[in-house]
């Protein structure tokens, strides 16, 4: 019988998190669902994904938390042996103009984001070396190629995550890990559709495939990447925006949404 792969999937008990964890888990990966609030969501996705005969486990963590990653990481090697797959999806922001963001909230919002993203690579990643086999997946944003007003510290972190991708996968391709960055548009989650009043509305009308995506057109980028069939693949970012970011702005043209 062969093993199953396992992947450690941060931030993963609601919203993009969440359904990417289900998508790894049902095509063959153990998995490890971290969290750091509510893990009342997290230990009831790890009961349902069991009772598929899957092997799941909650894990506790502040990305942006030495500590707490060292421990994490610790329980999931205790676990399962060994981490084949990461994907950094935990995230926060903060929504405020520039001059009224407070150093305690961009700390935060960098930390879990970019820092996260920095502790749990290197983590994985020295698992994953003295096997010379590995994949990671970072959650970028459309902030990966445009700034977006009043989010100045998500957009810093996103963008960072970017080149993080790019830098990590040219240090650590030589021990046959891969790292690439999946970067989503306009996602219908929980927390968006709690921030814009008819958000589907107002983001389908400017998406040139004329709607919004879901977590789990998000969940197939990161499988497709996180598997062999992506072998030789790194240093990449994956636009998943239905084409938003893609497009310029031209005056007079008929192309504009």
């Amino acid at each position: 019988m062969t093993a199953r792969s396992s992947a450690l999937v941060t931030g993963a008990n609601s919203g993009i998190g969440k359904t990417i964890v289900s998508r790894l888990a049902h095509s063959g990966y153990d998995v490890a669902i971290n969290y750091k609030f509510e893990s009342d969501s997290a230990n009831r996705l790890a009961e349902e994904l069991r009772k598929d005969g899957i092997r799941a486990m909650t894990v506790y963590a502040d990305v942006g938390n030495s500590k707490d990653v060292d421990t994490m990481f610790e329980n999931i090697l205790s676990a399962f042996g060994k981490i084949d797959a990461l994907v950094n999806n935990a995230g926060v922001q903060v929504w405020k103009p520039l001059l009224d963001v407070e150093e305690a909230e961009w700390d935060r919002v960098v930390a879990t984001n970019l820092k996260g993203c920095y502790l749990c690579t290197q983590l994985a990643a020295r698992n994953m070396k003295d096997r010379r086999l590995g994949a990671i997946v970072n959650i970028g944003s459309g902030c990966n190629k445009v700034p977006f007003p009043n989010l100045s510290g998500y957009t810093a972190s996103k963008g960072g995550i970017e080149m993080f991708t790019k830098s990590a996968a040219m240090e650590l391709g030589p021990y046959g890990i891969r790292v690439n960055c999946v970067a989503p548009g306009a996602i219908e989650t929980e927390r968006t559709k709690k921030e814009v009043a008819d958000f589907a509305k107002s983001w389908s009308q400017l998406t040139p495939l004329r709607r919004i995506g879901t977590p789990d057109d998000v969940a197939t980028a990161v499988e497709f990447l996180l598997s062999d069939r992506a072998s030789f693949i790194t240093g990449q970012t994956l636009g998943v925006d239905g084409g938003l970011f893609a497009q310029p702005r031209w005056p007079d043209s008929d192309y504009n949404p």
